[in-house]
């Protein structure tokens, strides 16, 4: 056993455990959200190509744009595109879906510095807990999408396995280039158990 996991042993992290602040590196978990928000942002987009969450009907306006819609943008923007190689592709729904998986892939980072349990099952759980908010609760109550019964099971499951991929893509990226750029293990584990891995 190497003194990292020694040391890990010894610590305890529970849903009450808040980091020491003299530890938490708050500039470095913001960086290393937006890049790890924006790295999420690809994977939850790769793994729509295989499982999409949307029928084709309701794809033609995708939550995103029907989001912009009900702030007062209308479907002549919202609907914008631009072509790569012949393909007509939606740059105003890409905006939103960048904009929320930068948003949450820097929340979850910032809160990760001050209360490590964000980070249970690798990131997998907050994943779960975000589908069920905006997709079950806050999207339908807004009308951005049908209610969770009138949703296909296809789109539940794509949706919410979607969500674990994203945020422990989100985790990977944020564990490692955390440690790399502080040459520190996480806020919650001693600096003395530190092992920076080769770059």
């Amino acid at each position: 056993m190497n003194a990292l996991n020694s040391a890990k042993e010894k610590i305890r992290v529970s849903f009450k455990t808040v980091t020491d602040p003299v530890r938490r590196r708050l500039g470095t978990a913001a960086f290393v959200g937006v890049l790890a928000g924006i790295f999420g942002g690809i994977v939850k987009f790769g793994w729509e190509v295989p499982f999409p969450p949307r029928t084709p009907e309701r794809n033609a306006t995708n939550p995103p744009q029907a989001l912009l819609e009900m702030f007062g943008f209308s479907p002549e923007i919202t609907h914008q595109t631009y072509s790569y190689l012949g393909n007509d592709l939606p740059y105003m729904s890409f905006i939103v879906h960048f904009a929320f998986s930068i948003f949450f892939g820097v929340l979850y980072s910032v809160v990760a510095e001050y209360w490590p349990k964000i980070k249970l099952w690798h990131g997998v759980a907050f994943g779960i807990v975000l589908d069920i908010l905006f997709h079950v609760i806050i999207m339908p109550a807004m009308g951005v999408v049908p209610a969770p019964w009138e949703q296909p099971l296809g789109e539940h499951l794509s949706e919410f396995f979607g969500h674990i991929v994203w945020l422990w893509s989100i985790e990977l990226v944020r564990r490692d280039l955390r440690n790399r750029l502080t040459g520190e293990p996480d806020a919650e584990y001693p600096v003395e158990s530190r092992k920076v891995a080769a770059a």
